[in-house]
């Protein structure tokens, strides 16, 4: 996010972002993702936070930071390798023309922020909820008997999902990262043909001034 927003990139694409650790009330682990959407002013498109994580207190810290957190097509906030968390936020956005409008206008107002565009993964690539979510409390476990902390929870965490799904969890990893690469592209263009219009409209209007002017 940092070096796109220093090259004038808008827009960023990702698996799934980093958020509060589960127990992260006792062990204060947050990522630094939510600390960049905070004060980096680009869009992110990912399939919410990473399931191994709590998702709830990572939209109230998103909230705390003034990050526009916005669901695409749905109103249930995605968990990663599911299409619903069970979380709502109050921004919904259904196309990319309204992701690319409300980029925009975050850039106008000068906020300073990220915008967080969550699109569920594709429901056929959608696991059971409460199959994973019991693998994730079963990883975890082993992660808390093995003393396993820091930066090096979520890689163990990840790679014992992944083998206690027998790998299916990697195939929706892939499969949710094409599909948010396909819709952060949709955006991207939505957004070069908004200001396109825009940087159009603005020639017309200092030649209509120029020509007033000269008379």
């Amino acid at each position: 996010m940092f070096f796109a927003s220093k090259v004038g990139i808008p827009i960023f694409v990702t698996g799934g972002i980093g958020g509060v650790h589960r127990h992260g009330e006792n062990t204060l682990d947050v990522s630094s993702d939510l600390t960049e959407l905070g004060r980096t002013p680009v869009a992110v498109v990912s399939a919410g936070v990473k399931s191994i994580l709590d998702i709830p207190r990572t939209l109230e810290y998103l909230e705390t930071q003034g990050v526009c957190v916005a669901t695409y097509a749905t109103n249930d906030f995605p968990a990663f390798f599911t299409e619903r968390s069970g979380c709502q936020v109050p921004c919904r956005v259904d196309t990319p023309e309204d992701c690319a409008r409300l980029i925009d206008a975050n850039v106008k107002l000068r906020l300073g922020t990220g915008i967080l565009f969550a699109v569920p993964i594709p429901k056929e690539y959608s696991a059971s909820g409460r199959l994973i979510e019991d693998v994730i409390q079963r990883a975890i476990g082993e992660a808390r008997t093995k003393n396993i902390t820091g930066n090096a929870e979520t890689p163990f965490l990840l790679s014992r999902v992944n083998e206690l799904t027998g790998g299916a969890s990697l195939a929706s990893n892939i499969a949710l990262l094409k599909n948010n690469a396909r819709v952060g592209a949709k955006i991207a263009a939505a957004l070069a043909q908004l200001r396109g219009h825009q940087n159009g409209a603005r020639t017309m209007e200092d030649r209509r001034c120029k020509i007033n002017q000269a008379t």
